[in-house]
């Protein structure tokens, strides 16, 4: 979804320390894409009461929200704001390729300042009735003060849209790898407790600080992902991605044997290597809040 990485700051909200920009741009593109479907039933289930003509993508990545923001909102002009001016580059590319470059506005900025540039009040079209802002706003210093400058920056009764991972990807079968079954959960549980210390807002209670900012919360769902091989090798490529993401957070706490096994998985010249299975799936959980400034 935007889907910012779903696995690390994914829509730029904070810089990138894990791997190079051009990794995360990769990751965020392939979350787009395997995930496409389910950003747009997110979108459609939005209580929105009239079509909104203005849009704000807050940490927007490489632009899996934005396009398809634009897609269900052909009338609608969008800000996509970010902190990499290389995502910022490529959504600019996206955007053009759709046909859509006119309707897109970018601002690079951290979104952690106290101040927000006045690029986003653009008094031209009026404050916008959609602020949409997809796994950003568990990477903010400061989530609580965020929130106060969306109501600020939302027109009256526009809706604020928070989009957060109830759990990251699962993609190996249980008994996976035949010679380290169980791989994937451990290191699931060792990038938990990685970002307990360093992404301390990542399932917070998004309803509860909602309200608490002024908000009026209309709606609350959560998507099961489950998606299957592709006729393209998307699937096998998303989880090398996220997978490749998660090594430099969870190594320490493997075993020699694990991480024998997470390298063997990681090479894409090995026959063990995940790209060669026939067997992943994408397994997550997305929770979405919507709430109106009333």
């Amino acid at each position: 979804m935007n889907h910012a990485s779903p696995h690390t700051a994914q829509h730029g909200a904070q810089p990138v320390h894990e791997h190079t920009a051009g990794d995360h741009a990769e990751i965020l593109d392939l979350d787009a894409e395997v995930l496409a479907e389910h950003t747009a039933s997110i979108i459609a289930w939005l209580p929105l009461e009239t079509s909104p003509r203005r849009i704000v993508d807050l940490g927007c990545g490489t632009g899996a929200g934005t396009l398809a923001l634009l897609k269900h909102f052909p009338e609608a002009e969008l800000t996509a704001v970010d902190s990499s001016a290389a995502h910022l580059h490529r959504l600019r590319e996206k955007a053009a390729a759709a046909g859509a470059a006119d309707r897109v506005h970018l601002v690079q900025t951290d979104l952690d300042a106290p101040a927000w540039p006045e690029t986003l009040q653009r008094a031209d079209v009026g404050p916008p009735e959609l602020v949409w802002a997809s796994a950003s706003m568990h990477h903010m210093a400061d989530p609580d003060r965020t929130l106060e400058q969306v109501h600020g920056l939302l027109a009256p009764g526009g809706l604020f849209a928070v989009v957060e991972l109830a759990g990251f990807p699962r993609f190996l079968p249980e008994g996976a790898p035949e010679d380290a079954p169980g791989l994937e959960e451990r290191c699931h549980a060792a990038r938990d407790h990685h970002h307990a210390e360093h992404v301390p807002h990542r399932g917070a209670d998004w309803g509860t600080k909602l309200t608490e900012a002024g908000f009026t919360v209309e709606g609350e769902r959560t998507i099961t992902v489950s998606i299957g091989p592709t006729r393209t090798n998307a699937v096998g490529r998303y989880a090398l991605s996220s997978l490749r993401r998660m090594r430099g957070s969870v190594a320490s706490a493997l075993t020699a044997k694990d991480l024998t096994a997470l390298d063997q998985l990681l090479d894409t010249d090995s026959p063990l290597s995940i790209l060669h299975r026939s067997d992943l799936r994408v397994r997550t959980e997305r929770t979405v809040w919507a709430a109106r400034r009333t």
